[in-house]
């Protein structure tokens, strides 16, 4: 394994291969999708939050920058599987959906539970927040979308077909647009001011979506083992396409990242995670290592240098260029931290 990019390259050139060491969290369950914090999730000058969740419970992890891992905080209360997690644009707070559920609001430093968010006769199924961290928007099991404050009020509603019960969901840091997924092979991109409606429309099931840091790129991963890469500052247009991973069954998920988000990295049902040069489309690196499938990747937004992956064989692997130094840490509840060589067992 190598490094991914040599990070201070604006021109990016490959580095020599040398080794790419990881750390390794085992855990009792399959990671759900995980989550960095933003610019402001730094405990400290050389630290990360994480966020990881794959029952009812999440798990807030401190990964720093020489690759040590500790766990913060375990958080519990959902009576369902937490489906989706984000965090506020400030990091102090984190909105995490149970299956068909309720919404929860924790403070990230206490670990404790703020409000629980609930709609009388329905569930609701992934949220965000709205830029200014007042207010956040779900999806709601009758597939509708709604905007509610922090003291649990509903502030507007759109209904209709807006979402599927297996929807992600994204808001441009304006506020103005909401991206979802409104039917198996279709991404909703709404315009609230306007009131108008634009659609992606694809020919094979769409699993998951990734919207770019400058908002105008969104990434579809789809069944038929290709990720789409739309362009939808004006009309959508499809600009791009990555294949190479395997993607027919589970959802799969894909990220932007690196320097200036010039590369693409997804998860894979053959236990590895490959990495595309964004702009040229080529596959450049395949990561080994994990023994399951790899359902997630999340690349690092304040570190370019470090990429976590989760994966069905109950392990969050964390990838970085070959300057840490990997220390074995006490255990973290129902698993444990291990300095790993790069092979998979």
């Amino acid at each position: 394994m190598q490094p991914l990019i040599c990070w201070n390259c604006i021109s990016h050139e490959l580095p020599p291969k040398d080794p790419l060491p990881w750390a390794e969290l085992k855990l009792g369950y399959p990671p759900a999708p995980i989550r960095w914090a933003g610019k402001h999730g730094i405990i400290r000058k050389s630290s990360h939050v994480l966020t990881n969740w794959g029952t009812n419970e999440l798990q807030l992890i401190m990964v720093h920058e020489d690759a040590e891992v500790l766990l913060k905080h375990t958080l519990h209360g959902h009576q369902k599987p937490v489906v989706t997690i984000a965090w506020s644009p400030d990091d102090r707070y984190l909105l995490s959906c149970g299956m068909e559920e309720s919404i929860r609001c924790w403070d990230v430093h206490l670990g404790v539970c703020l409000h629980v968010y609930e709609k009388s006769g329905l569930g609701l199924i992934s949220c965000v927040w709205s830029p200014d961290g007042k207010q956040f928007f779900c999806c709601v099991t009758d597939r509708s979308i709604s905007l509610w404050d922090l003291e649990g009020n509903e502030v507007d509603c759109w209904k209709g077909q807006r979402t599927t019960k297996n929807s992600d969901m994204a808001v441009t840091k304006d506020g103005r647009h909401i991206i979802t997924m409104c039917r198996e092979m279709t991404i909703l991109l709404l315009d609230r001011e306007a009131r108008i409606e634009k659609l992606i429309e694809e020919d094979q099931m769409i699993t998951s979506f990734s919207l770019s840091k400058d908002e105008k790129f969104l990434l579809v991963n789809l069944l038929n083992q290709e990720i789409h890469l739309w362009n939808i500052a004006d009309a959508p247009l499809l600009v791009a396409k990555y294949a190479g991973h395997k993607h027919s069954r589970f959802v799969i998920r894909s990220c932007f990242g690196g320097f200036e988000d010039s590369f693409i990295a997804s998860g894979s049902e053959d236990s590895q995670v490959y990495i595309w040069h964004r702009k040229a489309g080529t596959l450049i690196r395949v990561l080994p290592g994990h023994s399951g499938a790899v359902n997630c990747v999340s690349w690092n937004p304040v570190n370019p240098h470090m990429l976590a992956s989760g994966s069905d064989d109950h392990t969050i692997r964390i990838w970085g260029i070959n300057k840490f130094n990997l220390k074995r840490k006490d255990t973290l509840s129902n698993g444990f931290v291990r300095q790993c060589n790069g092979i998979g067992k």
